[in-house]
């Protein structure tokens, strides 16, 4: 049985459409428009023991809805879902004990209490041993490097700090399923870096399962082999995350090393990009590259050529700029 598992799960928010101006309030009294908002729209995944899936999408697009079923934080319309065997929102204690939910825009800590106080209060909530907390403590605050920030008050800590607190508290109870919400958000790079460490160590060593959504692409490439694509509540991907360069990237990025002093004029075969290293690249649609190459070639002095696939994270961005519409995704 997979660790995750979510069939058909639809979530519709009805929601109040009122006219314009006192009249409309009026009309509004006797008789009342609702139009629907499919936030989540039959969505179905499974997620095996120590997966960590990157879930991806813009904003809108249902992806915290999702993590708040698989959560228990919401009931769905429709369908089902099992977490570790246990319908969520139910709201098991087995379930419980067993998963995490954190959201890096929501405080889970104590703001008026130092972190250790905080952690404390999580201890008691859950029931942890003493010895067995102090050795997760202990070794949490280590491997974060916030060790010497326990007895500081939460509303004091700086923002990157706070973040890793969040994660000390979420994972006290040593859960086996983590849902991870923007988890690096507002954070600077460093502490985003520290954060992407000390996941990959972790569900390396624990074999979690993680679901995580994120803005920043560096997340997702640095945690996560498979990712899911949600737009318009409906899921347009599941696959490994090289599959996305394969199945939406549009263009390959084309360099050339020219030995001449005055620069080439490759406008015509394609969109200029910054050089790197000394050579010149451009953008050209796929099904061009083997043209564009031999024309370069034969009209340049090239002593050097590469044809790359564009970062990810650019194909994501064109994704969901254009093709990210129900119904637009190329099979």
């Amino acid at each position: 049985m997979s660790a995750i598992e979510a069939r058909g799960l639809t979530k519709i928010y009805r929601t109040y459409k009122k006219k314009p101006g006192l009249w409309g309030a009026v009309r509004g009294l006797f008789k009342r428009e609702y139009e629907e908002l499919r936030a989540a729209d039959d969505v179905s995944f499974s997620i095996e023991e120590g997966e960590c899936v990157g879930f991806l999408g813009p904003n809108g697009a249902g992806k915290t809805t999702v993590l708040k079923m698989l959560g228990g934080l919401l009931n769905p319309t429709s369908g089902e879902a099992r977490v570790l065997g246990h319908v969520p929102w139910k709201r098991e204690d087995a379930l419980k004990r067993q998963f995490s939910l954190l959201m890096g825009q929501k405080n889970a800590l104590w703001w008026d209490l130092p972190a250790r106080e905080s952690l404390e209060l999580n201890r008691t909530i859950y029931g942890i041993a003493d010895k067995e907390y102090r050795d997760v403590v202990e070794n949490l605050t280590a491997l974060l490097e916030v060790r010497d920030k326990l007895d500081v008050m939460v509303r004091e800590l700086s923002l990157g700090e706070r973040m890793k607190f969040e994660l000390i508290a979420a994972l006290l109870h040593a859960p086996k399923v983590l849902f991870l919400d923007e988890p690096t958000i507002g954070l600077d790079v460093t502490s985003q870096q520290k954060v992407r460490d000390f996941l990959k160590h972790y569900n390396r060593e624990r074999k979690i399962v993680t679901m995580l959504t994120s803005h920043y692409m560096g997340d997702i490439e640095a945690l996560c082999q498979r990712v899911i694509i949600i737009d318009h509540g409906r899921i347009f991907f599941d696959g490994p995350l090289s599959g996305i360069i394969e199945r939406f990237a549009s263009h390959k990025i084309l360099g050339f090393t020219i030995a001449e002093t005055a620069a080439p004029d490759l406008a015509p075969y394609g969109e200029i990009m910054p050089k790197v290293d000394a050579q010149h690249r451009i953008r050209v649609a796929r099904p061009k590259v083997m043209e564009i190459c031999r024309e370069v070639m034969a009209r340049f002095p090239v002593t050097d050529m590469s044809v790359q696939e564009p970062p990810i994270e650019d194909v994501i961005r064109e994704f969901f700029g254009t093709a990210g519409k129900p119904g637009s995704v190329k099979e």
